[in-house]
């Protein structure tokens, strides 16, 4: 049986996509991604085929097809795609086998999965940190979660139950409703405090305390928290002091939800790199920042001021009321031109230095002897010039004291201009 399938033929793509379920890798031949995904897209296509999975796994030369590349909306390579019938679901996370293929199985699925018992329930509880959860029969409210789930399926998974499936923990004050059940207990969706569900889904979609790594920041800017003044709080952790710290943290997430979860995602950062890139600077460690993810604005926290919780939850005043650095203002943006350029040439000579030096030094040779040919071949031309007229630097010396001296000397003001005297006429412009 084939496991990975190379797209080459564009009308039998076409004829098989509204029947099958595709995830497709769209790639560039000149695309280093590409080429290291390439192993890994390998090993998806043999685990998914193992596993007797739905799921077609295939790879388009997005340049050579230009035109289904941009039918699917495809800016950049590598770009990973899960084609089912009319919609096409773009993957965001790690490239790694299990993530792409655990996205692969839960897109491929029904939008909203049913859980038929409370074993099932139980058993898929234990399973997903973050589960969502419509109780009841038909009504409006479950026709906007499946429209909801449909939109969001690329980020976590959705179930259906009635309500004797749940545990006589849980309790319900109404039917239908959306529960949420996470960080060991659960939140019911209020449409009046909460707004609309898919807002409610994409802020609650994330644990209230979790580790954050660049593809967390990214889904993190996803959220549609715009209008907040900080959608992020990050702890970078590498010293024995910084589990306080977290403790801390971890305390005002959970104790303090209904205060700050419209306001924060709260969470830790292991290392600085990440940090240091993303505003330009460094940050020492253990650092505490408060991060807007909508303008890439930061609030940096002094740490030898929170030395309890009540000190902490002090200085998560809301942000307007703090000085704010960074931004995505003009000059930001153009000193992030500077600083990735910088980062770039030092991570090339960090590396390698020969390549460094090859590829930066024979660009500025080249330059420095273009420059000096032009020089040189100014001054070449002025000689020339001199030369074909009949002057050398000895006549072009003595000419310019003949005409000083014709500057400084009197005109006699009995010049006979047309008499068989000599003349001489000054004239100024």
């Amino acid at each position: 049986m084939q496991i990975l399938f190379v797209l080459s033929s564009l009308f039998r793509f076409k004829d098989s996509r509204m029947e099958d379920v595709w995830l497709v890798d769209f790639y560039a031949p000149w695309c280093g991604y590409c080429k290291k995904l390439e192993p890994i897209w390998k090993e998806v296509g043999a685990e998914l085929t193992r596993s007797g999975s739905p799921v077609r796994v295939g790879k388009m030369d997005g340049t050579a097809y230009s035109g289904v590349a941009s039918e699917f909306g495809v800016r950049g390579y590598p770009t990973i795609k899960l084609l089912k019938g009319e919609l096409a679901y773009n993957y965001k996370g790690p490239r790694t086998k299990d993530d792409i293929i655990e996205f692969a199985n839960r897109v491929a699925g029904p939008a909203v999965r049913s859980l038929p018992s409370r074993q099932m329930f139980e058993h898929v509880l234990k399973r997903h940190s973050v589960l969502f959860l419509y109780v009841g029969g038909e009504s409006p409210l479950k026709e906007k979660y499946t429209e909801v789930a449909s939109e969001l399926i690329v980020y976590t998974y959705f179930f259906s139950a009635s309500e004797d499936v749940l545990p006589e923990s849980v309790t319900l004050h109404e039917l239908p409703s959306v529960v949420v059940f996470k960080d060991g207990t659960y939140f019911t969706y209020d449409e009046y405090e909460d707004g609309s569900l898919s807002s409610w889904v994409n802020r609650e979609r994330f644990q209230s305390y979790l580790p954050i790594d660049g593809f967390t920041l990214y889904e993190l800017g996803e959220t549609g928290n715009t209008a907040l003044p900080c959608s992020c709080f990050l702890l970078c952790l590498t010293t024995s002091c910084s589990f306080r710290l977290k403790g801390l943290i971890q305390r005002v997430a959970t104790e303090h939800r209904d205060q700050f979860n419209r306001d924060f995602q709260f969470g830790h950062m292991e290392g600085n790199d990440y940090i240091n890139s993303l505003i330009m600077g460094e940050v020492s460690v253990p650092s505490i920042i408060i991060l807007n993810t909508s303008n890439e604005q930061y609030f940096p926290l002094q740490r030898q001021q929170i030395h309890s919780l009540d000190s902490l939850l002090i200085r998560l005043c809301p942000c307007d009321s703090r000085q704010a650095f960074g931004g995505d203002g003009i000059f930001q943006r153009i000193k992030r031109v500077a600083y990735d350029a910088r980062s770039t040439i030092m991570s090339v000579f960090r590396s390698s230095p020969l390549l460094g030096c090859f590829l930066f030094g024979l660009p500025l040779g080249v330059i420095s002897l273009m420059c000096y040919g032009i020089c040189t071949a100014e001054s070449d031309d002025d000689t020339e010039l001199m030369k074909r007229d009949g002057f050398t630097d000895e006549e072009e010396e003595e000419g310019e004291e003949e005409e000083q001296q014709l500057v400084t000397e009197p005109v006699s003001p009995t010049l006979n201009l047309f008499g068989g005297r000599s003349s001489y006429l000054l004239l100024f412009f």
